[in-house]
């Protein structure tokens, strides 16, 4: 789609306002207020907490059926019904996208393609056709990455002696050892360990003949070169170094060279054990979840086993189970979210509401921040194996994993906690303090903050044959960076802190050349220099600073001709597009966020902004950001992993435009006030 396509749900709603350059006056602003947060509150849990459903792709559908076939578990029905959703994702192509309307990867072809064989669809049939000829049209299997390659292996679709080796000895490592389990991120821990399981216990189930595929090999399997190529161009290249090694390592898988396996595996399960409590899963996280029933069902443990038993309750929780459709899609499907995400979703949500005008003392915000506050983790984590404090609170995404909090919600939360007086006044205070310090304690040697852990940045990791998934370190990011800073401001840090003076720098040292941010965990350099702009801001950073004036500059540039912003996935991999793509409500809402933190509440910028929001916005209060042609599809613009996963949060379309608007109206008061 071009730049500057308006979404077509601005049309279907009736009388909407709409405005001239002068008459946006703010009693149209205040009503939009109003009916936004009056839609949130009627979306609080009778708990307290806020959880929008977290949108992914068709991988997780695909690998649902693949779990359930290769185990011979699961509902036929919810099954059959997860095909229908395979297929309402289908491209022209014949191809799948990791984002609605991305690129076909082949990845997700390949996976689509056996799931749809694997319940009884034919090689013959039309979409099997379209879906083979763009598989072969751009490498075949061979061209997919170590995952895809591990669970074709499972079913006799791919050789493990081809597979880049997954060893489960790297379990053994200890800390200090270079390359240890701790050095490298949190999600590809989680994956990691009960993957390695698998490889070293290597299931098999046979298939039928007609669920085979074979054709999916250029030339057929039998002339394919399945193993990884070497680098012709740099003999002694990383990549060749390690390669060596993983053909040594299956030398030794031959031989039966493998003195400390028996140890390694049971390391290895007592770690997936011992993770799977104080978690709603192991990693809470989809993938691992996964590998996780995998591996207790390779170990040994039987299918009434109460470890699985649990593991797999937890799996299917994450089920969306549609059997009359939907008012977008009315045909049956069955979906898979990647995880929950309620403190990051309540967080957000009392951060907005809080300056809508509820006081303080209101009985929702404080019912949500006591949800909140039932959430602190005290527990030392797998980010206390390189980060020593002795008494920390901090918070993850999920409902529960204490193993695994991260520096991002953690922030948010303390911005949250902000918009409260809290009738335990104390007992806040305190949490908040250690909260402070375990951030503080988190922060890496370049000054920035990453997510679940500290100088988690070695780049080398990325080489590893097993690392194609490129998601293997957890280095430092600006935006999390930029709501650290925020959040530290709002406790009252300053520029005078050294801490918070190393992370300005840090965040002025990776501004690009036209003035943006990159952005890691929201799409893209959008959601990137709005944080900045907003942390900037919170510490008395001057607006008329160069840094300053060039970002708010750039985010006037990229605006759309019809008053918003948006931008795609794809400027992940071609920054060249950075800024471009249909308008959105979350991202038009982050733009004049960064404008407005940037010192601009008057120019013409803002307010096409402001009134690009009031007027899409329904007569209930919310926004949508569906695509025009697509089956309802929805636009994401949240991001898993640069170039490889992406999400799409259903309440960003929600919150963050009543972020906007309440900043906006709070900025042309003051200016008014101030004559």
């Amino acid at each position: 789609m071009e730049s500057g396509s308006v979404n077509p749900q601005a049309t279907t709603q009736p009388a909407r306002p709409r405005f001239g350059r002068m008459d946006l006056g703010l009693e149209y602003v205040s009503a939009g207020i109003e009916k936004a947060k009056n839609w949130l509150l009627g979306q609080q849990h009778p708990d307290g907490y806020w959880c929008g459903e977290l949108e992914a792709d068709v991988m997780l559908e695909a690998d649902y059926i693949f779990m359930h076939v290769l185990l011979g578990t699961g509902d036929p029905g919810k099954m059959q019904r997860a095909v229908n959703e395979i297929l309402r994702h289908q491209n022209e192509d014949g191809g799948w996208s990791q984002y609605p309307g991305g690129p076909s990867n082949i990845n997700y072809g390949i996976k689509a393609y056996l799931a749809l064989k694997l319940m009884g669809w034919t090689a013959d049939q039309p979409e099997m056709v379209k879906a083979r000829e763009w598989v072969l049209a751009n490498g075949g299997v061979v061209e997919c990455n170590t995952f895809t390659k591990m669970y074709l292996c499972t079913m006799g679709q791919y050789d493990y002696d081809a597979v880049p080796a997954v060893p489960p000895e790297i379990i053994l490592f200890p800390d200090w050892f270079y390359f240890n389990i701790y050095e490298i991120s949190a999600w590809s821990r989680a994956i990691l360990v009960p993957l390695s399981i698998i490889y070293a216990k290597k299931p098999f189930k046979k298939l039928t003949p007609e669920q085979s595929i074979d054709e999916l090999f250029v030339g057929g399997r039998k002339n394919a070169d399945l193993r990884l190529r070497w680098d012709k161009k740099h003999l002694f290249s990383w990549r060749n170094v390690f390669l060596f090694t993983d053909r040594v390592m299956h030398w030794a898988e031959r031989v039966h060279i493998r003195p400390l396996r028996k140890k390694a595996l049971k390391q290895a399960e007592k770690w997936m054990l011992d993770h799977f409590e104080r978690s709603d899963g192991l990693g809470a996280i989809y993938p691992a979840m996964l590998n996780a029933i995998i591996a207790l069902i390779v170990l040994g443990y039987s299918k009434d086993d109460p470890q699985v038993i649990r593991a797999m309750d937890e799996f299917e929780k994450l089920g969306i189970d549609c059997p009359e459709g939907t008012p977008d899609y009315p045909t049956p499907t069955f979906r898979m979210q990647p995880c929950f995400s309620p403190v990051w979703d309540t967080a957000q949500v009392l951060s907005a509401l809080g300056d809508t005008g509820l006081g303080k003392d209101d009985a929702r915000l404080l019912k949500g921040a006591d949800w909140l506050l039932s959430k602190e983790i005290r527990y030392q984590g797998d980010w206390s194996h390189n980060v020593k404090i002795a008494d920390a609170s901090c918070w993850c995404f999920f409902h529960n994993n204490d193993h695994q909090p991260d520096v991002d919600d953690t922030c948010e939360v303390l911005l949250a906690l902000k918009t409260v007086d809290h009738p335990q006044e104390r007992r806040q205070h305190e949490v908040s303090q250690r909260a402070v310090e375990w951030v503080f304690a988190m922060q890496c040697k370049n000054g920035g903050w990453a997510s679940f852990d500290k100088d988690n940045t070695k780049k080398l990791f990325e080489s590893i044959p097993f690392a194609d998934h490129n998601a293997m370190i957890d280095p430092p990011t600006v935006d999390i960076t930029g709501r650290a800073l925020e959040m530290l401001a709002a406790y009252g840090y300053t520029q005078r802190d050294p801490r918070v003076a190393k992370a300005i720098a840090f965040i002025l040292k990776e501004q690009s050349i036209d003035g943006s941010w990159f952005g890691r965990w929201g799409v893209n350099y959008l959601y990137g220099t709005f944080l900045v702009l907003r942390g900037l801001e919170a510490m008395g950073y001057w607006h008329h600073e160069p840094a300053v004036v060039s970002a708010t500059e750039w985010i006037r540039m990229v605006q759309n001709p019809d008053g918003g912003w948006g931008e795609t996935c794809g400027t992940y991999d071609d920054d060249s597009y950075k800024g471009v793509g249909p308008s959105t409500p979350s991202q038009t809402a982050w733009a004049l966020l960064g404008l407005l933190a940037g010192g601009d509440s008057r120019s013409d910028s803002v307010a096409k902004g402001v009134r690009w929001l009031i007027e899409r916005q329904h007569e209930d209060g919310s926004w949508d950001e569906l695509m025009p042609g697509r089956n309802g599809e929805s636009y994401y613009t949240g991001t898993g992993f640069p170039r490889v996963f992406y999400l799409g949060y259903h309440l960003y379309k929600q919150y963050f435009p009543l972020m906007a608007l309440t900043t906006y109206k709070k900025s042309i008061e003051r200016a008014a006030a101030e004559g």
